[in-house]
């Protein structure tokens, strides 16, 4: 019995020093939390957690209630008592809007109330709610994000005036931004599977500081969903699937994932495929959107036909599937291992603003499609925290590999001739990045980069006629690489909650090499190879001052770059009818340089205003303009006289805007909330300044939401204002078969609106039913600058069960 006691009396004991010391961390992300304030009732007892969100309780009883309080997470209240001899405290975090926490803006986790500049935060919540149907819908429901689209299996983002490779997209921390990233609208954003993601976040305005070139409007980071360790001694299994169905485009969607969670070791499996059939368009709206006809290939030739209902935009149907899998490693509280593979291919599918063209009278392609496109991202990510380092406080090491490969097939009405082009990009990239806390007042991030990135490309004529097939001029100079090595740092200094200052500087250097031996042989360039060499140093400097619990004011001036690629250099395709881009070896890299004035007023959370100004001065703008290749205006392309342009240091741009954000909150379950952007700009083309091609139309939303503990219904409007044909940009009066006829004949973009519902309802804790109306008028609209008109009335019903 004696040994019994004394067995008892060590084990009751060592419960009590391990409640005793707790460690205090993110509820999702499981991040140790630094600087918890945690006290007693009357604040004669306190602690503050350190770096690895360690702090101890000896100077509290056993019963005596806790707080635990951090400026981004939920009040907390504990008893070392009701810790049961658990040592970790899981704090949640604040969505309220300024309480949000945010990573784009360091790679670590920053208060998104510390951040100078806007940022656009989305759940997975929301993504649950919104229910896209890709990653540039779930973008588009922000109300921030503009999306155009050349196709149903497209997107391509625009942000404050700026679009495709003047914007940058990560995906967990890793550049997706690759050497042949284009000016022309790019549709690589739909490779992400909404229905993988945990959170997205925005940034509004440059981001070259941290992620260098073509982060020059913004920063659009996707955060997949993270493999979960069990806490227990227990296997932890979760598993969700998840069916949709939408009747616009005959969409039927699967998807299925699940997690097994061991104690230091975690692996999540994600799968999603999607089928589409042809988009049908609204009833109500511009003629000229519709479909009459269409090319069809047979055994005996290509016929046309009539379209027995113009508003199924034939041939638009596709499907994608996605795949990911990742694998976690805790070996200690302090050190741990993330490893995820990404795998995306699409069938074959139409560019359909293309298919759309009339030459004389007739349709002029028989076939215009992109081949598969298809994505491969593994990326390893080492995570070190350390409390005792002079050096750092988290040190991440993150290694990427990704290809991308795409391909274009196209061939005129009743022409024998099929164009063949097909390219590929293996990319490799290296980032170290640190973060140090030099006080309780600031820290110190900075890291080192390198990216690597070869490509592939291949041109060939298919004699459809005769089955036989011989090379041609490629895309872009086979065997062509592109490189960039870069430092930076940024420091955060908050010497009190009202006042925040952050400042950061970055050096790049970028190095491109092309060899156009292979194409020289159908193009005479007047150079055989092109090597390219720029260096770029960009900063930004930023204020939060929030003088009372009212007012919030944020002040932002920033530069950023965009270094010229092997598009910019290398590129050979057919920018329009009759208009042929040719390399040019002599280019520099563009700069813009900006500042954003925000302000937001916050009423106890009862009403929200959230409004913002920027400006930006674009200058050496990397651009298309008219060129001379070895004295000549045009050659002969793909069989027919095209104009010769190249890309160009050609113009400068001046863009600006306004933001306004409101958010009304009625009762506890009903809320209001709006968003509208104005964006205006110019740029110069030869003597004259015109409209800034990437410039939306001034859009917004507004949302009436009434939400509870199993219910959610949300009544919303979009809408966007008219560009008339005098602010179009020129490059798009050169599409006017896109767009709307004025009283003049004139292209233009009209102006539109949908109302739509959506509800969400929690049947039982494994299973939730969303079901969504879009489009209730059936409006017949395209979104600025898009080939493929927007989807008419449109049920969209999801089930998703969980175990």
């Amino acid at each position: 019995m004696k040994g019994f006691y004394i067995f008892t009396f060590f084990f009751v004991t060592s419960v009590l020093l391990q409640a005793q010391n707790i460690k205090v961390l993110n509820s999702v992300t499981k991040e140790p939390l630094f600087g918890v304030a945690i006290y007693n009732v009357d604040k004669s007892k306190s602690e503050i957690t350190n770096f690895l969100g360690e702090a101890s309780l000896s100077k509290f009883t056993d019963t005596e209630i806790i707080y635990l309080k951090h400026l981004s997470h939920v009040l907390k209240q504990i008893t070392k008592q009701k810790l049961a001899g658990s040592n970790r405290v899981y704090l949640e975090s604040n969505t309220q809007g300024l309480e949000e926490i945010v990573i784009s803006a360091s790679k670590f986790e920053q208060s998104k109330r510390d951040i100078p500049q806007k940022i656009i935060s989305i759940g997975s919540e929301s993504i649950q709610f919104v229910n896209p149907q890709t990653s540039a819908d779930l973008l588009e429901s922000s109300g921030q994000v503009y999306i155009q689209k050349s196709q149903l299996g497209g997107g391509s983002p625009m942000i404050r005036g700026f679009s495709t490779n003047r914007l940058l997209i990560s995906v967990d921390g890793v550049r997706m931004n690759n050497a042949i990233f284009r000016g022309g609208n790019l549709q690589n954003v739909i490779s992400i599977d909404p229905l993988s993601i945990q959170n997205t976040e925005v940034t509004l305005g440059a981001g070259s500081i941290i992620y260098g070139s073509d982060a020059i409007g913004g920063v659009m980071s996707f955060y997949t969903q993270i493999p979960r360790v069990s806490n227990t001694d227990s296997l932890l299994f979760k598993a969700n699937t998840i069916v949709r169905y939408a009747t616009a485009s005959d969409e039927k969607t699967s998807h299925f994932d699940f997690n097994l969670g061991y104690k230091k070791w975690a692996f999540l499996t994600n799968v999603s495929y999607s089928d589409f059939g042809d988009l049908r368009m609204g009833s109500h709206g511009p003629t000229e959107y519709l479909r009459p006809e269409f090319a069809l290939v047979t055994s005996t030739g290509d016929v046309i036909i009539e379209n027995n209902d113009p508003r199924v935009q034939k041939v638009t149907g596709y499907n994608q599937l996605n795949v990911m899998q990742k694998a976690h490693y805790e070996p200690s509280e302090t050190l741990s291992f993330d490893l995820g593979l990404f795998y995306t291919t699409t069938s074959d599918f139409s560019r359909y603003d293309r298919l759309i063209r009339y030459k004389k009278g007739v349709l002029r392609s028989a076939e215009w499609n992109y081949g598969p496109q298809n994505w491969f991202m593994s990326n390893l990510q080492v995570t070190k925290l350390s409390s005792n380092s002079n050096l750092y406080d988290k040190i991440k090491a993150t290694v990427a590999y990704q290809n991308f490969q795409e391909s274009r097939r196209d061939r005129d009405f009743n022409a024998s001739i099929r164009n063949l082009r097909d390219e590929a990009v293996d990319a490799y990239s290296f980032n170290l990045d640190f973060e140090k806390k030099l006080s309780l007042n600031s820290a110190f991030f900075y890291g080192v980069e390198y990216i690597y990135n070869k490509v592939m490309s291949y041109g060939e004529e298919e004699d459809i006629s005769t089955n036989t097939i011989i090379p041609t001029v490629s895309r872009y100079p086979n065997g062509s690489s592109w490189q960039s090595a870069a430092v930076y740092s940024s420091i955060k200094y908050k010497p009190n909650a009202k006042f925040v200052f952050q400042s950061g500087l970055r050096y790049n250097y970028v190095i491109s090499n092309a060899d156009f031996t292979e194409n020289n042989q159908y193009l005479n360039l007047p150079f055989d190879t092109a090597h390219n060499e720029s260096g770029a140093l960009t900063g930004t400097a930023g204020i939060r001052w929030s003088p009372n619990s009212i007012l919030q004011w944020k002040l932002n001036a920033s530069s950023a770059f965009r270094a010229p690629n092997i598009d910019d250099i290398g590129k050979v395709f057919d920018s329009a009818p009759g208009a042929v881009v040719v390399p040019n070896n002599n280019l520099k890299p563009e700069y813009a340089y900006g500042g954003e004035l925000g302000l937001k007023l916050d009423f106890n959370t009862k009403l929200v205003l959230d409004m913002s100004t920027y400006y930006t001065y674009l200058d050496n703008a990397l651009v298309r303009r008219d060129f001379t290749l070895n004295g000549e205006t045009e050659i002969m392309y793909d069989g027919e006289l095209s104009t010769v342009q190249a890309i160009q240091n050609a113009s400068k741009a001046w863009i600006y805007g306004f933001e306004v954000g409101l958010k009304m909150e009625f009762t506890k379950h009903l809320q209001l909330t709006s968003q509208y952007s104005v964006i205006g700009g110019t740029e110069e083309e030869g003597a004259v300044e015109v409209p800034v091609r990437h410039a939306a139309p001034n859009f917004g939303n507004t949302h009436l939401v009434y939400s509870n503990n199993k219910v959610k219904f949300d009544l919303f409007a979009n809408y966007n204002n008219e560009l008339s044909y005098y602010q179009l940009a020129p490059t798009e009066i050169e599409k006017g078969y896109i767009y709307a006829k004025d009283a003049n004949g004139n292209p233009y973009s009209p102006s539109w609106y949908t109302l739509n519902f959506r509800t969400q309802y929690q049947i039982s804790d494994s299973t939730i039913i969303t079901a969504s109306l879009e489009n209730i008028t059936d409006q017949r609209y395209k979104t600025y600058s898009s080939g493929i008109a927007a989807a008419g009335r449109n049920f969209i019903l999801s089930l998703k069960y969980s175990l």
